[in-house]
């Protein structure tokens, strides 16, 4: 088996890919070793000491690091926790953990979360995270940033200058985009 890495937008964030499917259908985020019973190679990842987060994409793993931990460090370990994963034939999530994207019965939300799915999720996937659309309040949308796009420097500009404008200029009653909370 042989694992590529990419780096991100996000420097405490490395991209992995197997060159095998990790999800199914959706994506899994996983912010805490608390959170990640779920998934056998989370849990496998978050037992490595600088591990802070991990993200389960289609065709890619995303982890994020500690600031005191190098990545010359820590790379190999995870390489290996992954390889090693494979090797087992265990399942990457045990139970599959959707998106909770909100959806409702509402043509202007329905047309947001088109748009977030076709125009935006795939370019966010590029660079080893997600962007998952959770509410639309009185002309406010909210968005949550996932795997490398949480916390990354650029995730800002991104919400700001692209997605809100783009979202904008299809749905006029789009006000703002904001980061959900």
């Amino acid at each position: 088996m042989f694992i590529q890495t990419e780096a991100t937008p996000n420097p405490a964030t490395l991209k992995f890919i197997p060159g095998e499917q990790v999800m199914p259908s959706g994506t899994a985020n996983f912010d805490n070793p608390g959170s990640s019973s779920e998934s056998p190679i989370a849990e496998a990842l978050f037992l490595i000491e600088g591990v802070k987060g991990v993200f389960l994409g289609s065709d890619f793993i995303t982890v994020s690091k500690a600031s005191n931990v190098e990545w010359d460090i820590l790379k190999p370990r995870i390489l290996g926790a992954i390889m090693g994963h494979y090797q087992s034939g265990r399942p990457i999530i045990n139970d599959v953990v959707g998106d909770a994207t909100g959806e409702s019965g509402d043509e202007i939300t329905r047309q947001i979360i088109e748009l977030i799915d076709t125009r935006v999720r795939p370019a966010v996937a590029q660079d080893g995270g997600d962007i998952v659309f959770k509410l639309f309040d009185q002309g406010v949308v909210y968005l949550e940033m996932r795997g490398a796009c949480s916390g990354c420097p650029s995730s800002t500009a991104t919400l700001k200058h692209g997605i809100e404008r783009m979202l904008q200029h299809y749905i006029p009653e789009v006000r703002e985009v904001r980061p959900y909370e």
